[in-house]
């Protein structure tokens, strides 16, 4: 027996570990073949060990959670990887979990397409549509369906005589779209070795050899030193030019024995379980989950599946729960579980809004499952995976509001359909249940006439509604989103109610009195509208550069007045909208990098632009409401704004304040941080932040720009927990260089970010 790697902490010799890693082994030793892994990677450190075995096979051992350990037996047959785990109380008994399962992956693949709700605004910037504008400009489609096969010609019953989901036919392939196109596939394996690397306090095991579809990669097995916590991911790539996907994944073979179950939470949170006695069944049985979790128990110990939390999500205009989760008894002795992603949304009204990954060639796609192993029952299993989220709820923090963004709730309209005894409604509660103290929608006065009395009823009805149904422990902010006059889609941000028009005849003056609003705007033009901004206390921000009715935008408008005026205070943040498996950071290839171009773009003015999170989810059509089971957590972030009690209804301008000096952070929610300072002058300074998070700390970043080029340093936080918090003190060079940002993200996407702040000379 060959022992590698094997660390002192362990209470017993390592040949009596071996041994006994051996026989935990028995059952499948008879198919198992080597792995030929390669530990030269591989470092010994206290609570983590790795181990091979004579004939092969890989044995993981490492500290979990408080008084606890695992391991984890990997192995192969017929080249398919074969895990066995176990979990025990330190010095006690090993409690199988698993026991000769396999990793199951799925993919179903479409055409990526650029639509014409992309092509209008390109086409008012006068924008030659070129097969180079295409490629760059597809990778963001929202209304875009790959996988929507059968009347994806049809147009949405709302949107009779547009066409936002027409695709531009002279430059690609009409719809509908051919079967043709949909390609599915189960993940296969080639056994071409493996590599065992220590990074921190986690262990990386890589098994190249993997084709999924129309990727190939490898899969990537993680475990975190402190935390029972476990990850697997096929990483692949494809070179295809125009793939957009989702993938489905679990654990295939576990035994069917006396006592196993699968257990999960209805919608209604109400704990449910199968017992898998129903006959063997091809076609996965797809559950309905809140907190898009799903565990299987065993006897004494059980194992939750569940996706990252955000990254998840591509986005869509509906937070309804699709069913995420899935069992499948396979024959008389096993049953296999996990995670899934929808291929269509349930509501015809957005058939045509499920837009899935994009895949650019070349780029290494993640498609991550995690896996928490707990003693005891499903339960505890859901319970301990549930903490990683912090039971989906933004987490209070003293000194700040959190903020939620950019809703489509046709607030007003179903007000006035319901009549004044509303008191409850089922929007409120879900945002409630989420954390959230502000909830800031942006209905205005749509479908109204832009210019007459039916417009300031509405706004005037908007502004009632919402202070009536305010209270101590949710504000509701009253924005509007506007498309005249600035380019693009526009967010105003009001600090008060605001009355206004959007013409100006020639000699009308910017303001009138109104006998029943008061002061009424004439807004024709974008620096009527800048200067009305000014004058009331209200903020101007993008909600979704570069993509849907913004694509080309705020480029176009980059160097115009209105832009760079102050109160034009930036873009919207809102993953999903061109996702791509290969970010690090949610919304990264659109949002992130955007950011830092405005920060550039503006880096002679006294004053830096901001990202505001933003949800791009509505609730307005079919006057259903959002309902407490949605996903409000997972589908969008939030603002954490620096506030140390909630205004009055009447008078929000604490929060336009706040927001107009960049006093807020975005998150996911599993990141924060409370507290970022840059202290220092001259030269060299340095960046001061604390930083709090559940799922392992992945990096940190300092980010900053000297008016043309982005500088960023980069921090491995590997050697951190899981549930950790850390004061960051980064020194950076400050030289030439115009503005600074900090940033933080976890193992699975999830991550925070601060404004950033202009540095003086």
């Amino acid at each position: 027996m060959v022992c590698t790697g094997v660390i002192a902490w362990l209470p017993r010799a390592c040949a009596h570990f071996l041994a006994a890693a051996v026989l935990f082994l028995l059952p499948y030793a008879a198919e198992a073949q080597p792995l030929g892994c390669d530990l030269s990677q591989f470092k010994p450190s206290g609570g983590i060990g790795a181990s091979l075995a004579k004939d092969g096979s890989l044995a993981l051992i490492w500290v979990g959670q408080p008084g606890q350990e695992l391991r984890l037996l990997l192995s192969r047959a017929q080249a398919t990887p074969v895990i066995n785990l176990a979990i025990r109380r330190r010095g006690g008994a090993w409690v199988p979990v698993a026991q000769n399962a396999t990793p199951e992956f799925r993919v179903a693949s479409g055409v990526r397409r650029i639509t014409q709700q992309q092509i209008r605004p390109l086409n008012k910037l006068k924008i030659p549509i070129t097969p180079e504008v295409v490629d760059k400009e597809k990778w963001n489609a929202f209304w875009d369906a790959p996988l929507f096969i059968e009347g994806s010609e049809v147009k949405s019953p709302s949107h009779p005589t547009s066409t936002p989901f027409e695709t531009a036919t002279a430059l690609h392939p009409g719809l509908p779209r051919k079967p043709h196109e949909v390609r599915r596939a189960v993940a296969t394996f080639a056994n071409e070795g493996c590599h065992v690397r220590s990074d921190g306090t986690r262990l990386e095991v890589v098994l190249p050899g993997v084709t999924l579809g129309v990727f190939t990669g490898q899969l990537v097995l993680t475990v975190y030193r402190g935390s029972n916590l476990i990850r697997f991911a096929v990483v692949a790539k494809t070179e295809e030019s125009s793939v957009a996907y989702k993938y489905d994944a679990g654990l295939k073979g576990l035994p069917l024995d006396k006592g196993a179950r699968v257990v999960w939470r209805d919608l209604a949170g109400n704990l449910q379980s199968h017992t898998l006695s129903a006959p063997p069944h091809v076609a996965p049985l797809v559950l309905k989950t809140t907190n898009r979790l799903v565990a299987a128990e065993a006897k004494g110990a059980a194992i939750a599946a569940f996706p990252p939390p955000h990254s998840f999500y591509w986005a869509r205009e509906s937070e309804d729960v699709l069913g995420y989760s899935w069992l499948r008894r396979d024959d008389e002795t096993s049953f296999s579980f996990g995670l899934r992603q929808a291929e269509r949304e349930e509501d015809p009204e957005f058939f045509h809004n499920f837009a899935l990954y994009s895949a650019r060639p070349g780029t290494w796609q993640r498609m991550p499952m995690f896996l928490y192993v707990s003693l005891g029952k499903g339960e505890d299993a859901l319970k301990g995976a549930l903490a990683f989220t912090r039971a989906d709820r933004f987490k209070p923090l003293p000194g700040y509001k959190v903020m939620g963004a950019h809703y489509h709730a046709g607030f007003a309209h179903r007000q006035h359909q319901s009549g004044p005894a509303e008191l409850a409604r089922p929007d409120l509660d879900a945002i409630k249940a989420a954390g959230i103290d502000i909830y800031a929608p942006i209905d205005g006065a749509r479908d109204t006439p832009p210019g007459n009395e039916k417009r300031l009823a509405a706004l005037a009805a908007y502004y009632e509604a919402a202070q009536r149904h305010s209270d101590s422990q949710l504000l509701i902010m009253p924005n509007e989103e506007v498309n005249q006059h600035l380019g693009g889609h526009s967010d105003v941000l009001v600090s008060k109610p605001l009355y206004w028009l959007f013409h100006r005849k020639p000699g009308q003056p910017l303001v009138q009195p109104h006998p029943v609003y008061g002061r009424v705007y004439n807004v024709g033009s974008a620096a009527d509208l800048m200067e009305m901004a000014e004058r009331e206390n209200a903020l101007v921000f993008m909600p979704h550069p570069r993509t849907k009715g913004s694509t080309g935008y705020p480029d176009g408008i980059k160097d115009s007045d209105h832009f760079r005026h102050p109160r034009y205070r930036g873009a919207g943040y809102r993953w999903g909208m061109g996702i791509d498996g290969s970010e690090t950071r949610l919304c990264e290839l659109r949002c992130l990098s955007l950011f830092d171009d405005m920060n550039n773009w503006v880096a002679d003015l006294p004053e830096p632009k901001y990202m505001q999170a933003i949800a791009e989810t509505r609730s307005d059509i079919g006057h259903r409401g959002r309902q407490p089971y949605d996903d409000v957590y997972g589908m969008s972030p939030v603002n954490y704004v620096r506030l140390n009690q909630l205004p009055s209804p009447s008078d929000l301008s604490p929060i336009i304040n706040a927001m107009a000096k960049g006093d807020f952070f975005v998150t996911s929610g599993e990141v924060l941080i409370p507290s970022f300072a840059v202290e220092g002058r001259g030269p060299e300074r340095s960046v001061v932040a604390d930083v709090e998070w559940t799922f392992p700390l992945d990096f940190v970043e300092v980010v900053t720009g000297d008016g043309k080029a982005v500088e960023r340093q980069i921090v491995s936080t590997t050697q951190l927990p899981a549930f950790g918090r850390h004061r960051f003190r980064l020194k950076f060079a400050a030289a030439g260089q115009k503005w600074v940002r900090f940033a933080a993200w976890d193992v699975a996407g999830n991550g925070a970010f601060v404004q950033p702040v202009r540095l003086q000379d």
